[in-house]
């Protein structure tokens, strides 16, 4: 009984948050409707809401504002809008903020997240996987030993809760594993391996 029981969770459960975390998202998106005016939305010229037209609004916005964005008058408005954004005091910190972080992520050039990693943490002797962030740049560079790399050590079983961490290079082992592969090693806590 009790064998059949732990199949049936390891079946329904990670199916049910699945969908449970596509609902959040979706529902999330979904609300972008409620922006536009009464007049526009479909409640007031169908009489009824239909699901899904906000996350694909949303979708439509966000693709039609990278495409704006790539030519050149747009590029040149974007740049205007990230000055303006600038020299308002407290907005200039949290906005650059977020665009620095949001830049290095989805670069596709950048060293972000892009390379899986052994380190011995929280001490000598164990090790736990991390991600390559960078190198270490400003007055920081200075006071660290020459060839030093940051990286982000995640906790389990959430990885956006971790440790930043400026290590030596030589003191690091890159690992043959996709970031993919690595972040459910370490969301499972180490009980589905990644695949050799």
């Amino acid at each position: 009984m009790k064998k059949y029981l732990i199949t049936g969770l390891l079946i329904w459960i990670p199916l049910v948050i699945t969908i449970w975390v596509l609902k959040v998202i979706f529902d999330a998106l979904d609300q972008s409707l409620l922006l536009l005016p009464a007049e526009f939305r479909t409640e007031s010229w169908l009489g009824t809401h239909i699901p899904g037209l906000g996350a694909i609004l949303t979708v439509l916005v966000v693709l039609l504002t990278g495409v704006f964005a790539t030519n050149f008058f747009g590029a040149r408005l974007v740049q205007l809008w990230h000055d303006v954004l600038h020299r308002i005091p407290v907005v200039n910190s949290i906005y650059s903020s977020v665009k620095q972080i949001s830049d290095t992520l989805f670069s596709s050039s950048g060293e972000a997240f892009r390379k899986a990693l052994l380190v011995q943490w929280p001490r000598e002797g164990m090790w736990t996987i991390a991600f390559m962030t960078g190198t270490p740049g400003g007055g920081v560079v200075k006071h660290v030993p020459p060839d030093c790399i940051a990286v982000y050590v995640p906790t389990t079983p959430n990885p956006t809760g971790g440790y930043f961490v400026i290590v030596p290079r030589k003191d690091v082992i890159e690992l043959e594993m996709t970031v993919d592969q690595a972040l459910k090693y370490i969301i499972s806590m180490g009980v589905v391996p990644p695949a050799r």
